[in-house]
């Protein structure tokens, strides 16, 4: 990878803030529009390590199945329920609630 860490970090940081309350987006299209579209892993890696503070809206980033795979999975759950988002058998309805940017 040509960017810097950092670069790649505040990338990730900027698109994620962008998400709209209500809407979810996946680890695959963060890295798309970060222009690392074979990352999705290393956008995950990437808000993990977010502080536990943070005010970025990282429980709107979900798998491309549309399932929480975050080990605080029972946060993001509440946090998008909060937004209208539901969790339904285990899924997030993509089609239903997928960030269109």
């Amino acid at each position: 990878m040509v960017q810097s860490q950092k670069t790649t970090q505040q990338k990730v940081w900027q698109i994620v803030h962008q998400i709209p309350v209500g809407r979810v987006a996946t680890y695959g299209q963060i890295a798309d529009l970060a222009g690392m579209p074979t990352h999705s892993r290393l956008v995950g890696r990437i808000l993990s390590q977010l502080p536990h503070d943070t005010n970025l809206p990282w429980h709107r980033v979900i798998n491309s199945q549309g399932r929480i795979t975050n080990p605080n999975g029972i946060t993001q759950k509440s946090r998008l329920a909060d937004e209208g988002v539901f969790v339904i058998n285990g899924k997030i309805s993509l089609r239903e609630y997928r960030w269109r940017y």
